[in-house]
């Protein structure tokens, strides 16, 4: 089963684009989920989620829907390990397991994580904290592409987020690899001008996918969820809704458009 949507759906530059000019801002999530069949909410990375929060967010959507939440900073990048942090965003999913619209974790690793000894058991305390939730591990720094990465994942069974974005030193490649039975694949747009030199977040996500970029990653798409349960196709060029016009563009080159 393949869900496509995109990072986050609430912005005010998506008022136009996308969004009605007079529809109201608690009304965004039931128009977008009226288009898309999954959402990755990336507020949980900011602030810890709560239980009542995700369960309102889940009733303005049909019971099919799924919802993706990023791990909380202090579980990626301060990485204290405190079991009490685990313990209070796990809690806070309990709504939407218990409807059946949890999809993932996203957890998205900064690029100063590098592929050390140190990095590998923290990561293996996470799967530990995290339990039986599925996850997703995203990294940044291009050091983890090695075959020993992947094998350490399918061992720990935590998923692989494979990513499109510039292709800069540095940077994580396209690479297309499934390691548990959740794929997932994030766009975050190729402005290798704006990645590193920008004044505002937004600029670095500033770009609009061809038909042609996004069918370069069809294939690849159909054989990652050939080969896992559930596959998650997430597009974070948000700004001024590019996210939704590329994700509707690749709804319709898998045939998830009708």
């Amino acid at each position: 089963m393949i869900y496509v949507g995109t990072s986050g759906f609430s912005y005010d530059d998506w008022v136009g684009p996308f969004y009605p000019q007079a529809l109201p801002k608690r009304d965004m999530l039931r128009a977008y989920a009226e288009r898309f069949s999954c959402v990755e909410l990336n507020f949980t990375h900011y602030r810890m989620p709560e239980a009542r929060t995700l369960a309102q967010m889940a009733d303005k959507t049909a019971p099919d829907f799924r919802f993706v939440v990023k791990a909380n900073q202090d579980m990626t990048h301060q990485r204290t390990g405190e079991p009490a942090v685990f313990e209070q965003f796990a809690a806070a999913l309990e709504p939407l397991i218990e409807r059946g619209q949890f999809g993932c974790v996203l957890a998205q690793f900064p690029y100063s994580f590098h592929a050390t000894r140190e990095s590998v058991a923290y990561l293996r305390l996470f799967r530990e904290a995290m339990g039986e939730l599925a996850t997703a591990i995203e990294f940044r720094n291009a050091r983890w592409v090695m075959p020993g990465t992947f094998k350490f994942l399918r061992e720990q069974r935590l998923g692989f987020c494979c990513v499109d974005e510039p292709a800069l030193q540095g940077l994580m490649p396209r690479v297309a690899e499934a390691t548990s039975d959740v794929a997932y694949v994030r766009f975050h747009g190729r402005n290798a001008a704006k990645w590193w030199e920008h004044e505002e977040a937004w600029q670095r996500y500033d770009y609009l996918y061809s038909e042609e970029e996004l069918a370069e990653w069809v294939g690849d798409v159909r054989r990652l969820d050939g080969e896992a349960r559930e596959t998650y196709v997430f597009f974070n060029n948000h700004y001024q809704a590019q996210a939704v016009k590329n994700a509707e563009m690749f709804q319709k080159l898998l045939g998830l458009d009708g």
